[in-house]
């Protein structure tokens, strides 16, 4: 029996056409009657309202992140710090003396000990989260899409953390986290054991830092699921089962299946946000103890906010480097979405 994927019935919902024979790849091949840009040409003409519509959206996005990224490129470029970029000292204007010093600082990063010390353990940081969370959420999405008593009571509670600000999350597992009169060695006290360094141990700061954000994203992901697992249709659970399929098999061949078009999008959105997720370490540990918990976003904003003389150049450097990271992750991530025929 086919089933469309979500994918499939999103584009012919749409009005896509979904042909992949070789007809159709060789009429593009010759480029076809309208030619070069007739594509482009043909969609401004047809679809000009939506255009319109998008138009001051892009406009603002190209101001607001279009500027500081290319900003951020150039002083990249440059040796540019605290001391040596244009300054107002009362009414006197002291104008910038920086230089331009070419790939210079992508080569010191590159091949110090800080960024790929840094770059190792955001990598393990976003794996162990993202890999957690999904799990997870899969499991209270299937709990969840189950007739039981209280269902709603219990989606609710469970969505409570993601309707909380996340800097008041933060500082609630802060408190919670305090070694003298935190609730949890408080807790560890009344049995007995002695008081646990959450966040003065490098260990025990790394596990910390883990758990909240898991805390925190778990939400996301159960939703995300659980609206993946309510659009698989219940005749292939009932055929399965009169197949003689156990609960095991079922998951395997359908409700795993089903989610690929879900579960591909939230793990990719996952890793961005876990990636950059500068609020939990800023806020719990501030990168500490020492550098234990530093990601790489935390130690870009900390060259330029934190240490004196402020080095601007550095910080964009190390800025500019997790944007390329994140672009190769995504293209690497499109390639095999691509070859397991998801299309994105």
């Amino acid at each position: 029996m086919a089933v469309d994927t979500p994918s499939q019935s999103v584009a012919k919902a749409a009005g896509g056409d979904d042909t992949r024979g070789p007809a159709r790849r060789a009429g593009r091949s010759k480029g076809g009657p309208e030619g070069p840009g007739g594509g482009v040409k043909r969609s401004l003409a047809t679809h000009w309202y939506a255009w319109a519509m998008v138009a001051p959206v892009v406009a603002v996005i190209g101001v607001i992140i279009g500027y500081p990224l290319v900003r951020g490129i150039y002083l990249s470029l440059t040796d540019a710090t605290e001391r040596n970029v244009a300054r107002s000292i009362g009414v006197n204007e002291i104008p910038a003396t920086y230089e331009f010093v070419g790939l210079d600082n992508y080569q010191a990063a590159l091949s110090g000990s800080q960024f790929l010390d840094t770059l190792g353990w955001t990598l393990a940081w976003t794996v162990s989260c993202v890999s957690i969370t999904f799990v997870l959420g899969l499991t209270l999405a299937n709990m969840l899409n189950r007739k039981m008593a209280g269902r709603s009571a219990y989606r609710m509670l469970i969505i409570l953390p993601w309707a909380v600000p996340g800097f008041v999350s933060v500082f609630a597992w802060r408190f919670l986290y305090d070694e003298r009169r935190g609730l949890l060695n408080q807790v560890l006290a009344g049995g007995g054991i002695d008081a646990v360094p959450w966040l003065n141990d490098p260990v025990m700061a790394k596990l910390s830092v883990i758990a909240v954000n898991v805390w925190l994203g778990v939400p996301f992901m159960m939703v995300a699921l659980l609206g993946g697992l309510q659009s698989i249709p219940g005749e292939l659970y009932e055929a399965a089962e009169m197949d003689g399929a156990n609960a095991w098999q079922r998951f395997r061949n359908i409700t795993m299946p089903g989610l690929r078009s879900v579960s591909t999008t939230v793990v990719l959105l996952s890793t961005i946000w876990t990636f950059n997720m500068f609020p939990v370490i800023f806020l719990l540990t501030r990168g500490g103890p020492g550098e234990a918990t530093q990601i790489l976003v935390t130690q870009a904003y900390k060259f330029s906010f934190e240490i004196s003389p402020r080095d601007f150049a550095q910080s964009s450097t190390w800025g500019v480097l997790i944007l390329v990271l994140l672009m190769l992750f995504a293209a690497v991530y499109r390639r095999v979405l691509r070859k397991q025929g998801e299309a994105w």
